[in-house]
């Protein structure tokens, strides 16, 4: 068993993973106006990930298209929600200061190129135009943490651009003609992730695959009258990466660094 296995299975010594495999993040969702005259996020699906909000603070619009259709869900502190795979979506920042836990299924894969963009569909069809296109620059290579920030910001605002210029065309075909219409957007997502989907089996495998079969031994062996791994129990915690926040797809992310999580006490 590799040590990614023994963390997931809960073995003595090791860190298990957070729970459900999940990642848990806390958003700040950019208050930049769009072309459109919105405040917000960059539009967009997943492939193989469903999400998940909490709402701690602000008023927002949650914009999604999907199967049902075009919809909007009012967001306010409180409101849980979340969506499956295929599903685009805008989170609108209404006063100016949304924030959210998100709840991101499957671990790591997300960050491995699950997310793909609205694009234009000139863009999407062109892997080179749209790495481009989704490129953030590295804090490396900067004279300060100031200059790294403004070129990080002014990369993800004109990202998110041109993200919101193919989601409002997109949008209205939706809203004229029914959702069939995402399928164009859906084969064209398929073709982006498909060279790098084949790696991305491992972040299941640690992940909710090996939890859920935790979980089946632990009830099994409950069932038979053995209680062995309640011995195992400890609680963890995990740290967030100094710095200033990410500059992601919706808005300024704290990422909690899972991978590093250590045992409290």
């Amino acid at each position: 068993m590799t040590a990614p296995e023994a963390a997931a299975a809960g073995h003595a010594g090791a860190i298990p993973g957070f729970p459900g495999g999940t990642a848990v993040s806390h958003l700040h969702v950019y208050d930049w106006p769009a072309p459109d005259g919105l405040s917000g996020g960059s539009p967009h699906l997943h492939t193989a990930s469903t999400e998940g909000y909490v709402v701690v603070r602000g008023e927002g619009v949650l914009e999604t298209l999907s199967g049902a259709g075009y919809t909007r869900t009012p967001l306010g502190p409180g409101t849980l929600l979340w969506f499956t795979p295929g599903t685009v979506h805008r989170l609108v920042n209404v006063d100016g200061e949304l924030e959210l836990l998100v709840v991101m299924q499957n671990a790591g894969l997300p960050e491995a190129g699950d997310a793909v963009l609205t694009y234009p569909p000139d863009v999407l069809a062109d892997p080179d135009a749209y790495a481009r296109a989704t490129a953030i620059p590295a804090w490396t290579g900067f004279a300060d943490a100031a200059s790294a920030h403004a070129a990080m910001a002014s990369a993800a605002r004109q990202r998110r651009d041109l993200a919101v210029e193919g989601y409002v065309r997109l949008r209205e075909r939706v809203r004229k003609q029914g959702p069939g219409t995402l399928d164009e957007l859906y084969g064209a997502a398929v073709d982006l992730v498909r060279d790098k989907a084949a790696g991305w089996h491992h972040h299941w495998e640690r992940g909710p695959r090996l939890q859920a079969e935790t979980t089946r031994r632990h009830i099994g062996g409950l069932a038979e009258g053995d209680g062995a791994h309640l011995r195992d129990s400890a609680v963890y915690t995990a740290d967030s990466p100094p710095g200033p926040r990410r500059t992601g797809m919706c808005g300024l992310l704290k990422v909690w660094d899972l991978d590093g999580a250590h045992p409290v006490g």
